[in-house]
């Protein structure tokens, strides 16, 4: 019955699955601070993703990468997760989840920039006009009315928390293209006929962007000095336990399932209902966090995932 259909139920997954992450980031972030959140994050999903390269392959890390392909995707952890997604998860608990997720709508457009002139890519009509449906949902979304006696917009939201939404989004896109020129090396080292080397790919790459991140947050730590508030972190059980579960829904089980999606379907349409996530959310946010959400925004966040899937026409 539902066979026709499998790639897209899996997608639908997958952006589920994104919106218990960042439910659960936020609940984390907001309990023991982006930087350790960060740190335990990234610690549990090199173990995840380690265990599942020891099953299929034997070995714990990537051995057969190559030097090009640490390399780029080493630049990809920093800019990605280092840059982006302490931007990200300090826009967490500066403005919340659901901002943060309508600001990752960010991320196809960053994408498609950074692949301009990174990698030569074309950037046709479509993707012109994805950019601004997008950039003017988000923008619905955080502006307020306009008040009688003033010719300003009021911006509804602290300035800081739209400046790192904004970087959480392009950290993410850009960081995307450099991944993707890391794995256009790392498959110069892979036996394409093997299938399952080549669909571990992904995953090994992400855990070496993983160590890069990790690394980078080790050295912020000792730099600043904050090893205690790590160790103070460590004893939060449902910071930890919250921790462990976005871990498990994010880099790990939502990756996995992002990979199946588009092995079932078009990748334009897996991608777009995987963009569900800004809207997804609203509900959660609601009735978790005691959010209001008006009409305004749930029209804008709508708008914005449109925006996205113009990307992929």
């Amino acid at each position: 019955m539902y066979g026709n259909y499998l790639g897209e139920i899996i997608s639908l997954f997958v952006a589920v699955s994104w919106t218990i992450t960042a439910i659960c980031f936020e609940f984390a972030g907001k309990r023991v601070g982006t930087l350790s959140l960060n740190i335990i994050r990234l610690s549990l999903a090199i173990g995840m993703l380690g265990l599942t390269l020891l099953y299929f392959t034997g070995s714990f890390f990537p051995v057969n990468a190559g030097r090009e392909a640490w390399f780029w995707l080493a630049v990809s952890g920093f800019i990605g997760y280092v840059l982006g997604d302490y931007c990200l998860f300090t826009s967490y608990i500066i403005i919340g989840s659901r901002f943060g997720q309508l600001f990752m709508t960010l991320a196809p457009p960053s994408a498609a920039v950074a692949g301009y002139f990174i990698l030569g890519e074309t950037l046709p009509v479509n993707a012109w006009l994805g950019m601004f449906v997008t950039m003017s949902g988000i923008g619905l979304s955080i502006f307020g009315k306009r008040e009688p006696s003033s010719r300003r917009i009021n911006l509804k939201l602290p300035l800081k928390g739209v400046l790192l939404g904004i970087g959480a989004g392009m950290g993410q896109g850009i960081g995307l293209v450099f991944s993707k020129l890391g794995m256009n090396y790392y498959m110069q080292h892979v036996d394409l006929q093997d299938t399952v080397a080549v669909n571990l790919v992904p995953f090994a790459s992400t855990q070496i962007r993983a160590v890069v991140g990790l690394i980078g947050f080790l050295s912020v730590m000792c730099w600043t000095r904050q090893g205690k508030a790590l160790i103070h972190s460590l004893k939060d059980r449902k910071a930890m336990a919250s921790a462990t579960g976005g871990t498990f829904f994010g880099p790990f089980i939502g990756v996995s399932l992002s990979l199946m999606a588009v092995q079932y379907t078009e990748a334009g349409i897996a991608s777009t209902l995987m963009a569900l996530t800004p809207i997804l959310i609203l509900a959660p946010s609601y009735f978790f966090f005691k959010q209001k959400i008006t009409l305004r925004e749930v029209i804008g966040a709508v708008i914005s995932v449109l925006g996205v899937s113009l990307f992929f026409i």
